[in-house]
């Protein structure tokens, strides 16, 4: 476990299970607000497996929110919010000016990372079906992670407005 500024630990090395990914997916939102990260990304082909939609993960996510900070969230495909992860949906919409959404259905599923990303650490769902991957600290890992994401973030297009407005 990575110790931090604020004294909380996140998880490093292999982790394996739907349960274990839950509890980092956590942990990182919940050290987020403490640490002061200012950026945040988070990739996964759906999310519909993320435990996005529950209380304290939309606490945390809301202690975290500030001004200068900014959420970015890259998927194949946003449609399992609205059915899954209610309080994260109502939380995006008063937060749409730091959250930038794109989706990616040009590429195949498969090929979107599982993901999070932060200044300090990530994690990486190697084995998404089974929940396996890694996470920790390691810059090598963040750095190329990060241009993953970037890679996906510029093919994408923009996906989960907050709002939709019928004309």
């Amino acid at each position: 476990m990575a110790n931090d500024n604020d004294g909380t630990a996140l998880p490093e090395g292999a982790f394996d299970g739907p349960a274990e990914f839950g509890g980092h997916v956590r942990a990182a939102l919940a050290a987020a607000a403490g640490q002061g990260w200012t950026e945040i990304v988070l990739s996964d082909p759906d999310f519909a497996d993320w435990p996005l939609g529950e209380r304290a993960v939309v606490d945390a996510l809301q202690a975290w929110a500030a001004s200068g900070r900014s959420l970015k969230m890259l998927a194949h495909r946003f449609d399992v919010f609205e059915r899954h992860h209610a309080r994260f949906v109502h939380w995006r919409r008063m937060w749409d000016h730091i959250v930038q959404c794109r989706a990616l259905p040009q590429w195949n599923a498969g090929d979107v990372p599982s993901a999070i990303w932060t200044p300090a650490w990530s994690l990486r769902r190697i084995d998404p079906e089974r929940s396996r991957g890694v996470c920790g600290v390691s810059a090598a890992d963040r750095v190329a992670l990060r241009q993953r994401l970037d890679e996906g973030f510029q093919a994408g297009r923009p996906g989960f407005p907050a709002s939709v407005l019928g004309l």
